[in-house]
């Protein structure tokens, strides 16, 4: 006798994700709450984290009260982004017109428009969505997704010894090891030299190294399609209120130089696997996909401005 046990382990992924619902947004009244707050006198004497605490808390709350937040549907393809207000009125009454076209043929001329409506809006959202790939690639792939028929979470997966796990705990573990086993905690050539730079150029206290002006063009250059960073701060939102928050977060930024700290929220990311190749068993064939903190990027770019600068400055100085 032979016995074998089928494991099904590709279970349809349910979406409990929570989004911000922009469309219902007062970014008026956003401004207006964080604009009253006192930044340099509520900074004053804190610590970095603290300061990260103070901000965050009050954009969060400012957030909560002006932005909505929507259930994100695990079936947000079905309601295709083509149909506009009008489309959807038409398509209200779709089963009613169906009945009726049953009972009298003569409806069948009003199905026909409705259905060419829908095809033709269906092929022009298509067809923006080939032409803006290049600026909105998360729409793009977002709606190639929704054609596929199922959603699939990370099936089970291989262990050292070879045994299938299908614990998510444990699953959660396996990649975590594979990830850290092909990682290499020394320092090469080129971060050596960075952190050199970045020692010369910490040494000159004559003047402030982030500047609010800075703040304010990098905050409005973020991509608004990006996703929703870890700690609950969406790229839009800080780019709509980017003249408000670039005071306070130049002086959280500053002090985070100068001090060598940085807040807990930076060092955290969520991160989501993205299957590559291969058998979808072994965890060494997915990639990580991290979502780290946007104010955090921020502050790296910032860094690594200061340094480029201080760096073509040393150039310019030698070639001279």
């Amino acid at each position: 006798m032979v016995e074998f046990g089928i494991l099904h382990g590709r279970s349809r992924a349910i979406s409990r994700i929570t989004t911000l619902d922009f469309r219902r947004a007062n970014f008026g009244l956003f401004k207006d709450l964080l604009g009253r707050i006192p930044w340099v006198k509520a900074l004053e004497g804190r610590e970095v984290q603290e300061s990260w605490s103070i901000f965050k808390h009050h954009f969060l709350q400012a957030q909560d009260q002006c932005i909505l937040k929507s259930k994100k549907s695990s079936k947000g393809g079905v309601r295709l982004a083509r149909m506009s207000k009008e489309l959807l009125e038409k398509l209200k009454g779709k089963k009613e017109v169906y009945r009726m076209w049953k009972k009298e043929p003569g409806h069948l001329a009003i199905v026909s428009v409705r259905r060419d409506a829908t095809r033709k809006a269906k092929a022009h959202l298509e067809l923006n969505l080939a032409r803006d790939v290049k600026d909105n690639k998360k729409d793009f792939f977002k709606y190639i997704s929704s054609k596929r028929k199922t959603r699939e979470n990370v099936g089970p997966l291989l262990n050292e010894v070879g045994a299938l796990v299908t614990e998510d705990t444990e699953k959660a573990e396996l990649p975590n090891a594979a990830f850290a086993s092909v990682f290499t905690a020394k320092a090469g050539p080129q971060e050596s030299q960075t952190l050199e730079v970045r020692e010369k150029v910490w040494r000159k206290e004559d003047f402030p190294l982030v500047e609010e002006d800075q703040v304010r063009d990098h905050l409005r250059k973020l991509d608004t399609h990006k996703s929703m960073s870890a700690e609950g701060m969406h790229p839009r939102v800080l780019r709509e209120v980017a003249d408000i928050i670039a005071m306070p977060l130049s002086i959280i930024f500053e002090r985070s130089w100068r001090t060598r700290e940085v807040p807990e929220d930076w060092r955290k990311a969520n991160v989501t696997l993205v299957f590559k190749k291969g058998k979808k068993e072994d965890p060494g064939n997915y990639r990580p996909v991290s979502f780290t903190s946007i104010p955090g990027k921020v502050m790296e770019q910032l860094i690594l401005d200061v340094i480029s600068k201080h760096v073509e400055e040393k150039k310019v100085i030698g070639n001279g």
